[in-house]
């Protein structure tokens, strides 16, 4: 067992570490990082959130954690997505609720989604009290080195301002996240946050801004003139139509019925759309398709 010191495996302030990271599963990474925690500490139970992040998408990381935020068990986030390693990218550790959680990972901007959804950070310091770290035989490896005991630090109830220097919160790097606008003829610029597992593709809006509006709306954007219809379920959507409802996270989202709606418009993550109500519409275009990422998958009902 990796022993530090103040460290007290007989007191657990938390027992759970929500893990994120864009490492996937190809190589030992993923699981050398756990294996570094559960040598702190066996009471400490790693969640996945997902290793399936583009290498370097601090943006996909970002709005991912955002997602989860509401529904995570109170602990400690390790988010290790594009640490920048001989970068000036410090390592920081967040407390947020007044010491009800901790995020710990680079200073990348990735937090600031969670952070802001949670209420804000209280505090925040750099982690550069190397006795909390493992020692690195070459290049640091950021996630098995400093973040990876430095999350199960927090765990064991070691207090925050021992792992580093700490920092003014306002200091740390912002997120960057897209705001749909609205257009003074009534249209609505917006941008694709998320295309998930079944091609679903939500956009920065909140549904409320379409309150007013009819149920036809068009789609348009680069190589892009589809109508749609805004209905409250996949199986509204007709045969070979497009539908906009609300998702499961209170975003818009444009789908096909048992289909990817990526897919069949050719759409990716920040692609730009803009909405029209159906009376405002363009003039519609034959549709041409652009090379999507995405592949199709089918929806659950």
């Amino acid at each position: 067992m990796i022993e530090f010191e103040d460290a007290d495996d007989s007191y657990l302030k938390f027992d759970t570490i929500s893990f994120i990271s864009d490492l996937g599963f190809v190589d030992e990474t993923v699981g050398v990082i756990k294996s570094v925690i559960r040598s702190i500490s066996e009471d400490i139970t790693v969640l996945d959130i997902t290793h399936g992040i583009d290498a370097h998408d601090v943006r996909a990381a970002g709005l991912a954690l955002a997602r989860s935020a509401q529904y995570m068990v109170p602990g400690v986030v390790l988010g290790v997505v594009d640490p920048g390693v001989g970068t000036d990218r410090k390592p920081i550790a967040i407390e947020v609720g007044d010491g009800q959680s901790f995020l710990v990972g680079p200073d990348n901007g990735l937090f600031a989604p969670a952070v802001s959804m949670v209420g804000g950070a209280t505090r925040a310091v750099v982690l550069d009290n190397a006795n909390y770290h493992l020692p690195s035989p070459g290049l640091d490896f950021a996630g098995r080195d400093i973040y990876a005991p430095v999350a199960a630090q927090l765990c064991l109830g070691v207090p925050l301002e021992q792992l580093g220097t700490l920092i003014d919160p306002s200091q740390l790097m912002p997120g960057i996240l897209p705001v749909s606008t609205a257009t003074d003829e009534g249209s609505l610029h917006t941008e694709v946050l998320w295309v998930d597992h079944f091609g679903n593709v939500q956009l920065n809006v909140d549904p409320a801004a379409l309150s007013e509006w009819p149920k036809g709306i068009r789609l348009s954007g680069e190589n892009l003139e589809r109508s749609c219809l805004r209905v409250e379920s996949f199986s509204e959507v007709p045969t070979g139509g497009i539908g906009v409802l609300t998702d499961s996270y209170g975003l818009l989202t444009v789908a096909v019925n048992r289909g990817s709606a990526a897919a069949e418009l050719a759409l990716n993550e920040g692609d730009g759309i803009t909405l029209y109500p159906t009376e405002m519409a363009r003039v519609s275009s034959p549709v041409v398709l652009k090379p999507s990422r995405t592949q199709p998958q089918e929806n659950p009902q």
